[in-house]
């Protein structure tokens, strides 16, 4: 039963490779021609190259924040680490102006956002899971807690900006996958070389972790040490997509949902995988309709939250039912 199973699993993330290799192919040559080939290949490469890091980073800290609370609901943007991206580059703007190194250097704009998300994260592992009352609803209630204390901040420090000095911040803090900051790109692919490594034993051990904390320590998985790299990780890798494409609520809520309704299998090689592919594929495909369906009449950010939201609602709903 089980080899089926992860048989079925291996066949259906040949056919979402194969699916995400047709859309990136359709995306990257749409609308080309002899006159526009140099032009658009320079422009749509590094684009498609940007999209895959955050789409696979959104589902891959997903998957592995929903392995480690043992809940399908919670995600890294439920518990506020959005929030404090949006925070770290409003006081940044606030103090230092739009047009200081600050803003200007993507790559140091990034190293800053992704310090004060890992700071975060830490704190948030001493005060919620380095405890004995550590359950979800105490987990959700400090996340809650932290993205609306960030976000009263931030917008307090909005209203009293200069206003032309708003309107560069606004360009950050809208998630927008037309305006892809590309050059961190490398910095980024370099960060995820050196995560792998750092990561890859605690990878094998996902599996026992999503029995739960007390039979992965019965089975010799040193439970806490375990849960703060993967908690580092996945602040690196939310930090990541954030600063790539901006803030995106409910992204990571939909595609690792979507995953385990398809994929049966228990595996955590298969299921982190398929969610990375879904999450790539989709982000794709949704661009092209909104570039060439709606002609840019909306933004791809703006109809994930909104179909994330609803489905955020409805999984409220059927867990309660339970």
């Amino acid at each position: 039963m089980q080899i089926s199973r992860d048989k079925k699993a291996k066949n259906q993330i040949i056919v979402l490779l194969i699916l995400t290799i047709i859309a990136s192919i359709v995306f990257v040559v749409i609308g080309m021609n002899k006159n526009n080939m140099d032009y658009l290949l320079s422009k749509r490469i590094p684009k498609l190259i940007a999209i895959s890091l955050s789409g696979g980073a959104i589902a891959f800290s997903s998957i592995i924040f929903q392995t480690i609370c043992n809940n399908r609901i919670l995600t890294p943007s439920v518990l506020g680490l959005d929030s404090v991206y949006s925070f770290i580059q409003t006081i940044v703007v606030f103090a230092f102006g739009s047009t200081s190194v600050v803003m200007t250097n993507k790559n140091l704009n990034f190293i800053l956002s992704l310090i004060g998300m890992l700071i975060i994260s830490t704190l948030l592992y001493k005060f919620v899971f380095g405890r004995n009352n550590n359950g979800i609803m105490h987990l959700l209630l400090v996340g809650l807690i932290l993205g609306t204390f960030f976000s009263s901040l931030t917008s307090f420090m909005q209203v009293i900006i200069d206003p032309n000095e708003y309107l560069t911040l606004q360009s950050k803090l809208i998630a927008s996958f037309n305006n892809v900051n590309t050059d961190i790109i490398i910095l980024c692919i370099l960060i995820i070389l050196c995560i792998l490594p750092f990561i890859y034993d605690e990878l094998k051990l996902l599996d026992v972790m999503a029995l739960g904390k007390e039979q992965a320590i019965n089975l010799g998985v040193n439970y806490d040490k375990v849960m703060k790299k993967l908690l580092i990780v996945v602040a690196v890798m939310t930090a990541m997509s954030t600063a790539l494409v901006g803030p995106l609520t409910f992204l990571g809520l939909i595609v690792v949902n979507v995953t385990y309704q398809i994929v049966k299998s228990f595996k955590h090689k298969y299921l982190i995988i398929t969610s990375i592919l879904i999450s790539v594929c989709s982000i794709i495909v949704g661009l092209i309709f909104v570039e060439r369906i709606f002609k840019f009449t909306t933004t791809l950010g703006v109809i994930i939250n909104f179909i994330g939201g609803l489905y955020f609602l409805y999984l409220l709903l059927k867990e309660s039912k339970l």
